[in-house]
């Protein structure tokens, strides 16, 4: 129902009803309250001109203050605790302390390795937060308060009790209040309420925090602040930590899960036959049990993780691209269809008007003077009334009795006027084919500017009051005004790079369709050619969905109808992205598995939106989903090296038992294996550029390499190792049956690297052979061999060795190729 707000009067209508609370609620400026015996108070006295400095002042020293701090990102104290605080790094301190005490120093360099990985893994991830941190500040917005009968924009930190706070479009309500002043305001509460319907207010009326204006403009009373607003708690949880779906963070988590119920039996059967069976050196066992351990831990996995996703937003930073979800990185890269909203989004905000096109006999100066008051009217234009006013001045005295502010719902907007010789007259503003009856001569005119990519507005008078339902019928038309609207200049080429990737672009507006297409044509949108009006549109989600997948632009679409195309997209398993910067974007913004807000949007659409291009610039989202590929792509290459460590390791241990004999590995030779055949490795080639698409099913990708190149590097070595024990003889044996199972199993790890580095550039086959000449090194160099305690006796089996890990390495190979074929992802 089209609602009328009354604006002429001198003093606003006092607030009515009660907004309720305990101290949340003032009479006055200065009333105080009993916090001990606490009642329900009535709505505070609505004060035009807001607080004094002092009574500001005395709020502030009571702690009556907004001081819900909006966070952006983890607090240092979380993130220390989340990268110290691990499972993992539990176990490993254990084993770490009890390695100190019973071994030499170079059996516990795996717990410096885990303090320098957890080091590095708290700085970036600090240096993320320091630019999550400035970058929300850069974004954010701040509400209008009027103080002292003056307004001015301060921080939501900064609200307090009683205040004062202007309303317009877009603006998020940030504390709990009692209307005082109401121009049309419609509040969307869906966000709290769930209904989708706006709620028009009146003075006296509550709004909550949470909630957002899509229509209208008004001031209201701050009657709950800080922790006491509970809905601001509650849609500042909604906004900020409703987290995005994490493929990967889910996967690793399955993963180390599963790792962990494998470790404890097999430690357990280790601990048992180092220690009691054998009837060896306790501080040896001990080490040696401790050596089977280490190894079955992927502890660099999470961390190269979390380093991944700090460093990938500390790059987007760069770029002005704010992610306030760490996996919605991943989640862009993850997306097949991505919906674009024209305005703000593939076209620049402003416009120019172009043409005047007065109808039926108009005098085109009144009509002049009819668009001018119109625009003094609204106290926050939209673009296309901007353009009207830029262009069309008001230079007449009339005074608007009663006005109806635009709604993305609605389509137009409108005003009633007391003019200087008495005259009262009504028009609307809005779309030509919704205010037009169908089939009128005009649309066809207007049909032939839409198809030029022009937008078109209509003026015409009405003969009903605004609050009447009918208003558009029997309006008679009085003047088209052509806009113009800017292209971004970077849009085709955003839009030529989707296309590149396999990921579809839906155009998905509120304007005429017609013109919609006009303007994805002339920015080179496949498809654009496809076109339906949204109003054609089957209700059933099956239906909508197959026309969604049909057709790539979409016009006269409702807000509720954008949340619908989503739904429907959903549906048919597609990831679905979508951008908007205007109120009408919230609800789609919402249910999208990845929303991208303008910078320059309503505070609404930032709020729930993931990502937020501060720029403005939509050449920035290419950037994000390089980011996210490149992120999601080098954690699986390094996620198959941790894990085949873990499953040989387990393995390993596994043979051990079922043979009762000694642990072959002291923690020194894993450790130097570990970093030579993942630790490093795994570090650039989880930073390295990759341009490869994203590809679901994780687990499945990464255990599927793991597992067969795990059991056949752990059997390698095992065989090595009973071989070694019965060649070698006499003192200095167990030394040297270590040296060939290490050198067995370093040579099939590094096989196994490089197939993981694959495809090779300079830079990955210059990683691998690095890796080779550092181990080649410790063989070679004396005092590398007495402090990891590896040397090669003799040349039978050190031969051997090589020739069982070149069995082994062509075993993985085609193994590997058979799971690609036998088991694709």
């Amino acid at each position: 129902m089209t609602q009328r707000a009354k604006i002429d009067t001198d003093e606003p209508e006092p607030g009515g009803g009660g907004a309720g609370g305990t101290r949340g609620t003032a009479i006055d400026a200065g009333a105080e309250l009993d916090p001990v015996h606490p009642v329900r108070l009535p709505a505070p006295v609505f004060q035009p001109g807001g607080l004094t400095a002092a009574a500001v002042a005395e709020r502030i020293a009571r702690g009556d203050v907004n001081d819900v701090p909006v966070r952006s990102s983890r607090s240092t104290a979380d993130i220390v605790r989340g990268n110290v605080f691990t499972r993992f790094n539990a176990i490993i301190g254990v084993l770490w302390v009890i390695m100190l005490c019973v071994a030499p120093i170079q059996d516990s360099l795996f717990g410096f390795v885990i303090i320098a990985n957890t080091g590095i893994g708290i700085i970036q991830e600090l240096r993320a937060k320091k630019t999550l941190d400035g970058l929300a500040l850069i974004g954010e917005v701040k509400p209008t308060v009027r103080r002292d009968g003056r307004a001015a924009e301060i921080s939501t930190s900064e609200i307090v009790l009683d205040d004062v706070i202007e309303l317009g479009p877009g603006d998020k309500v940030v504390v709990d209040g009692v209307v005082g002043e109401a121009d049309g305001l419609e509040i969307d509460e869906s966000l709290l309420t769930g209904e989708a319907d706006p709620v028009l207010k009146k003075p006296g009326d509550e709004v909550m925090s949470g909630s957002f204006v899509v229509a209208g403009g008004g001031a209201f009373t701050a009657t709950k602040v800080g922790r006491e607003a509970y809905a601001a708690q509650l849609a500042e949880e909604a906004s900020r930590f409703t987290l995005v779906h994490s493929e990967l963070r889910s996967g690793i988590s399955t993963i180390l899960k599963y790792v962990t119920w494998m470790m404890i039996p097999t430690s357990i059967g280790l601990i048992i036959s180092q220690l009691v069976v054998k009837d060896t050196n306790l501080q040896d066992s001990i080490a040696r049990t401790v050596g089977g351990i280490v190894p079955m831990i992927p502890e660099g996995l999470v961390l190269l993780t979390s380093v991944a996703f700090a460093i990938g937003v500390i790059r987007l930073g760069r770029k002005q691209c704010l992610v306030q979800e760490l996996p919605a990185i991943e989640g862009l890269a993850r997306v097949d269809v991505v919906c674009l909203d024209k305005t703000g989004t593939l076209t620049e905000g402003g416009m120019d008007v172009t043409e005047l096109r007065p109808m039926g006999g108009a005098d085109i100066t009144y009509v002049r003077k009819v668009l001018g008051a119109l625009g003094e009217s609204d106290p926050r234009p939209n673009a296309s009334l901007q353009a009207i006013i830029d262009a069309y001045p008001d230079e007449e005295e009339w005074r608007c009795t009663e006005s109806l502010p635009f709604s993305s719902a609605r389509k137009y907007s409108g005003a009633s006027f007391s003019e200087g010789d008495g005259e009262n007259s009504t028009w609307l503003l809005g779309a030509p084919d919704v205010l037009l009856p169908s089939g009128d001569p005009a649309l066809d005119e207007i049909n032939a500017l839409n198809e030029q990519g022009l937008r078109v507005l209509l003026l015409a008078r009405s003969a009903r009051e605004l609050d009447d339902p009918q208003i558009g019928a029997g309006a008679r038309p009085t003047a088209l005004i052509v806009l113009e609207q800017r292209l971004r200049p970077d849009a085709a080429d955003t839009l030529r790079y989707f296309d590149e990737q396999n990921v579809h672009a839906k155009v998905i507006s509120g304007d005429n369709a017609v013109s919609v297409s006009a303007v994805a044509g002339k920015l080179g949108l496949p498809g654009a050619e496809n076109t339906v009006d949204a109003r054609q549109l089957p209700a059933d989600r099956a239906a909508m969905a197959a026309e969604l997948d049909r057709n790539a632009v979409f016009g006269r679409v409702t807000p509720q109808q954008k949340r619908d195309m989503v739904g429907a997209l959903q549906s048919r398993g597609h990831t679905v992205a979508m951008t908007g910067d205007g109120v009408n974007d919230v609800l789609a913004l919402k249910d999208a598995d990845i929303g991208v807000s303008m910078g320059s949007g309503s505070e609404a659409t930032r709020a729930v939106a993931q990502i937020v291009l501060l720029n403005n610039s939509f050449a920035t989202l290419p950037s994000v989903v390089a980011e996210g590929r490149r992120v999601i792509g080098n954690i699986t290459r390094v996620a198959t090296l941790f894990l085949t460590k873990t499953v040989y390791s387990v393995l390993l241990a596994i043979l051990v038992v079922c043979w009762q004999v000694e642990y072959p590995f002291l923690p020194r030779h894993l450790t130097l294996l570990s970093t030579l055949t993942i630790g490093v490795p795994a570090f650039f080639l989880a930073l390295a550029p990759n341009k490869e698409r994203a590809r679901p099913h994780f687990v499945k990708r990464v255990m599927r390499y793991a597992i067969p190149g795990g059991t056949i590097a752990a059997l390698a070595t095992f065989v090595t190792y009973l071989l070694a024990r019965n060649h070698y003889t006499g003192e200095g044996a167990l030394e040297a049956e270590t040296s060939a199972a290490t050198l067995t199993l370093f040579l099939v790890s590094m096989w196994v690297l490089a197939i993981i580095a694959r495809p090779y550039t300079w830079w990955r086959v210059g990683l691998v052979g690095a890796m080779g000449l550092a181990f080649l090194l410790v063989l070679v160099v004396p005092w590398l061999q007495h402090f990891f305690e590896l040397k090669l006796v003799g040349t039978t089996m050190p031969w051997a060795a090589v020739a069982i890990a070149a069995a082994a390495a062509v075993l993985v190979e085609f193994t590997f190729r058979w799971v690609d074929r036998r088991f694709p992802a």
